[in-house]
């Protein structure tokens, strides 16, 4: 799984990035401080099932911090992309290209204001970062339909004279967006049967399906500590009321995590509170003072915990999984609890078994509810925070 950020240059992708990886990226009021792709891990948050059986688990991979488990998945920061990126305006194929493995995009959009359509710094609030909820789409849109119509002319005459199987075809042509067979057909049901009278619009409108399949997007309004702020986030809740938006403050997360990391303070991503250790000289309490009082009092979090959540629980509809025995929730190294498995929505008991490993699969006997202490079958469906004991011949 591969969660892209993306949007105009200076909107704070790159601070957003950096506070949910605390991966070093270069940060500047500049556009196109980013060039290349930076890479790194991030963490969804989910309940532990620790708690569950009143233990306290050990991680192999992630951290675990009062029952909150938090779950790595990897993070794509792209350069900013500005109007006619599609043409390759401002480096803007490249760019793209490099969202080409995404599963889900998180546009950061500048709600203050102070970043205009080149991404270049303006007076706060004079700026409507309005618009830029369609610019981005629109570039993305165009991009899929740009890759679709390559080779659009060859397999439409093959689909109607040879009788060839056009989702196979439209799946192989955009494969490297995450496009498969079963995407193409499904999208295709949608559209006149006969290809080679759709119209231009048409295209357009069935790549616009197809990447809002394989490329959802949600929107994070960011800089929502620069004061006047919410007025542009009531603004554009209403003017686009079927998109989800969450308010954030990517400068107050990466704050609150780096003084976490010092051991200045305690802090569990996307709480509304944090506990102070030491001693704070008179600016650093000034600026925690600003966090508290104005982000995290108003909107309950500082939002970056909250994007990577939706994004892959909501969006992307994966649920979490752990294995586990119904007699021992502890591996041959003294680990508790230490895997979590993120799967999608209607995974069985054999796709996680072949998920822990091929042999358990091939292998499989049946599989074993931990909390409810109740054999279930290969068919079985899970559910999140389900933990599994599998039983297996091999």
């Amino acid at each position: 799984m591969l969660v892209g950020i993306v949007g105009k240059p200076s909107t704070g992708k790159s601070t957003f990035f950096k506070a949910a990886t605390l991966a070093e990226a270069e940060i500047a009021n500049y556009p196109f401080t980013t060039i290349k792709p930076n890479r790194a891990i991030g963490y969804v948050k989910i309940e532990c099932v620790d708690k569950d059986f009143n233990k306290q688990c050990t991680p192999r991979m992630g951290f675990c911090i009062n029952h909150n488990r938090f779950v790595p998945i990897e993070l794509l920061d792209v350069a900013g992309l500005i109007e006619g990126s599609y043409t390759g305006a401002g480096l803007g194929n490249q760019f793209l290209d490099d969202l080409r493995q995404a599963d889900v995009l998180i546009h950061v959009i500048d709600i203050s204001g102070s970043v205009n359509e080149k991404g270049e710094a303006v007076p706060a609030l004079s700026y409507d970062p309005l618009k830029d909820v369609q610019f981005l789409e629109q570039e993305i849109n165009i991009w899929f339909y740009m890759l679709l119509k390559k080779g659009w002319d060859k397999f439409a005459r093959a689909a109607k004279q040879e009788g060839a199987e056009l989702f196979k075809a439209v799946a192989k042509q955009l494969s490297g967006v995450n496009v498969t067979e079963d995407i193409a057909e499904e999208t295709l049901k949608l559209f006149p049967e006969d290809i080679t009278s759709w119209t231009e619009e048409q295209i357009k409108n069935f790549a616009k399906k197809i990447r809002e399949k394989t490329k959802p997007i949600l929107i994070a309004a960011n800089k929502i500590d620069v004061p006047g702020s919410e007025k542009n986030l009531t603004r554009l809740k209403e003017a686009y009321p079927h998109y989800m938006i969450i308010a954030c403050s990517a400068m107050a997360e990466l704050e609150l995590r780096q003084k976490t990391k010092d051991e200045i303070l305690n802090y569990v991503p996307g709480e509304e509170t944090f506990i102070i250790k030491k001693t704070l000289t008179e600016k650093e309490s000034k600026i925690l003072t600003y966090i508290q009082k104005e982000i995290l009092e108003k909107y309950h979090h500082t939002g970056i915990q909250n994007v990577l959540n939706s994004a892959v629980f909501d969006f992307l509809k994966y649920i979490a999984i752990f294995p586990g025995g119904i007699n021992n929730l502890i591996d041959s190294q003294g680990r508790t609890l230490p895997d979590c498995f993120l799967m999608k929505e209607g995974t069985t008991a054999l796709d996680f078994a072949f998920k822990i490993h091929t042999d358990l699969g091939k292998g499989f006997v049946r599989a074993v509810d931990v909390k409810k202490r109740l054999t279930v079958g290969k068919e079985h469906i899970l559910k999140h925070r389900d933990v599994l004991e599998i039983i297996s011949t091999k």
